[in-house]
This record gives C-alpha cells, structure tokens and sequence, in this order.
C-alpha cells in the first residue's frame, strides 16, 4: 500500500528519485515496472505494471459505443507511458507527460493505496486548501458512497 504525501524534486532530466520507503515494495511486486499516465485533475498517474494491467484489462472491456468510454480510453490508455525503476530509485517522466502535468522542480507524490499521483506542488497544495475550504466547484460533490465511512 503507498501512502502519504512526499514533497519532492525532478533532476534536471526530468527524472523523479522515489522515496526508499516505496522502492522494495515497487521491485518486489513490479520488478521496478511502473506505467504512468493523465489524469483529469492535471496530475500524473503512477501504477506499478500488475496494477496497471488489471486496470488496461477493465478499461478495454468499456464499450467503444459509448462516448464517455472513449473518452476515458483516449484518456488513460492513450497517453500511458510505460517506465522502470533505474538502480538509484529513479524514473524518468516524459517530457509531454511533465508538460500536461506542469511538472517542473518541485513535485508532490500522493500515495493513493494501489498507486501514485504525481502533482505540481503549487497546484497540490491550492487543490487540497479548495478540498478543506468545501470547494465543490474544483473538487468535486460528495459521493453518496462515501457517507460509509467515519474518519
């Protein structure tokens, strides 16, 4: 499980140094593997391979008829990248996926259980302040499906 917000920097060469508390995990059960892709909230999105796969397998099963599918397909399948853990804990993230994303020095990885976000720090934290602050407009209206949960 990846938890946690981990402020963080890209080298030069757009490459990404993943915190050591992740990296064994990231071998042990994607041997360094990763897929990154977009995410409508203007992130990226960071999945070891076994996930991503499970994750390609159902969006493949959407129907091609429906327009909110293709959508979703063009979306994800489409700008996937596929990248691996090089022997310093590090990945490079595309330059076209670090521009969608505005990802420039200083990053913030989200742990999101079975992934990672990947977001501008600027942008991380005026997301978070507008989720504390109740903005529905940019983050969204509750989900009935949440009311199961007490935290």
């Amino acid at each position: 499980m990846f938890r946690g917000v981990n402020p963080l920097s890209l080298d030069g060469k757009g490459r990404l140094s993943l915190p050591v508390k992740y990296r064994q995990c990231l071998l042990d059960e994607a041997a360094g593997q990763l897929v990154l892709t977009i995410d409508r909230d203007r992130c990226l999105l960071l999945y070891p391979l076994p996930v991503w796969e499970e994750v390609e397998r159902k969006l493949i099963q959407l129907s091609s008829t429906n327009q909110r599918s293709r959508a979703l397909k063009r979306l994800l399948l489409g700008h996937a990248e596929e990248c691996c853990l090089d022997a310093s804990g590090r990945i490079l993230l595309p330059a076209p996926l670090r521009e969608f994303a505005n990802l420039e020095k200083r990053v913030v990885l989200v742990g999101q259980g079975n992934k990672f976000e990947i977001w501008n720090e600027p942008s991380w934290y005026a997301w978070r302040e507008a989720l504390l602050a109740g903005d529905e407009e940019q983050t969204g209206k509750p989900s009935p499906e949440l009311d199961v949960l007490a935290f």
